[in-house]
């Protein structure tokens, strides 16, 4: 069973000993996470142990990354079952601080931003969400001071900024991005899928069965004989007909910049281009996220 740690001074007093030059060095990994732990997490553990000696994850419902009326204080809270399936995949320790341990003065005076990559997807609709992420991140990276960091890749535009914030901020961390974990009938594991009905449920798989279909028709041009605004406006259209509400579905370079194509030109250099799609849909309470990667071939 991992070793719980509630305060931040004996989390670090506890991985000392694992640092510096001496002989019993090991690496560190984190696995930061709100709890309300599903398999998609355990697969982050687990990667995390091929990466590192010693895992650490964070369970830690963080208040300054959700908006006025999302739900924070709805967000399920189950630190004694997260710890129970944490021991299945032999995490080490669990570092469940309390809101004051996190931010003696709230909302913190200090704040960490990424600029203007959080202003497009999910920082259109909740504008304040990703400089909550960076402050607690942050400090979570300052906190364990870990060699390596484990972020699931179904957050992509989260990844991307985190993976910004270690350059620019020059932390000597490796993050590594973690595949997306389904079900068996393609639904992205996620702690919101609780929040759907049984009926709900059954529709939800529908979000990732149209973005395959968008990668396909990516890959086999579609864009170029039909374009990519009809495509993406068709997906839409049939999403929006099954019951969901949706915030954006959009289509990104890899880098989450634009990719426009006018059919016979591209502003991409080479003869193909890795892609990512993206979207982000209601469905009943549940907002639901999804992505797929994609490469296509580039007109000449």
């Amino acid at each position: 069973m991992p070793i719980i740690y509630h305060h931040i001074a004996a989390l670090r007093n506890a991985l000392n000993p694992y640092r510096g030059q001496q002989e019993g060095k090991q690496r560190i990994a984190l696995v930061p996470t709100m709890g309300n732990l599903h398999d998609g997490h355990l697969e982050l553990v687990k990667l995390a142990k091929q990466h590192a000696d010693i895992v650490v994850v964070s369970i830690f419902v963080n208040p300054t990354q959700f908006g006025v009326g999302e739900d924070f204080d709805s967000y399920p809270r189950t630190l004694d079952e997260d710890v129970a399936k944490l021991t299945t995949v032999a995490a080490d320790y669990v570092f469940a601080p309390s809101i004051d341990e996190m931010y003696p003065v709230l909302p913190p005076p200090t704040s960490v931003r990424a600029g203007a990559i959080t202003s497009q997807l999910c920082g259109q609709s909740r504008p304040s969400h990703f400089d909550g992420v960076g402050i607690v991140v942050s400090k979570l990276f300052n906190i364990v001071q870990p060699e390596v960091a484990v972020f699931g890749q179904k957050d992509y535009q989260q990844l991307a900024i985190i993976q910004q914030l270690v350059r620019d901020l020059s932390y000597p961390i490796e993050i590594v991005g973690a595949p997306i974990v389904r079900a068996a009938d393609g639904l992205a594991l996620s702690s919101r899928n609780q929040y759907l009905t049984e009926t709900e449920r059954n529709i939800a798989p529908i979000l990732h069965q149209e973005l395959q279909r968008l990668a396909d028709q990516l890959m086999n041009g579609a864009y170029i004989e039909r374009g990519l605004e009809h495509l993406l406006a068709a997906a839409s259209a049939r999403i929006t007909a099954a019951g969901f509400i949706i915030d954006y579905l959009e289509v990104k370079t890899a880098q989450l910049d634009a990719f426009e194509i006018d059919g016979k030109s591209t502003t991409f250099a080479g003869n193909q281009q890795d892609l990512v799609i993206l979207v982000a849909a209601w469905l009943g309470r549940a907002r639901l996220l999804d992505n797929q990667l994609v490469t296509v071939t580039l007109p000449s």
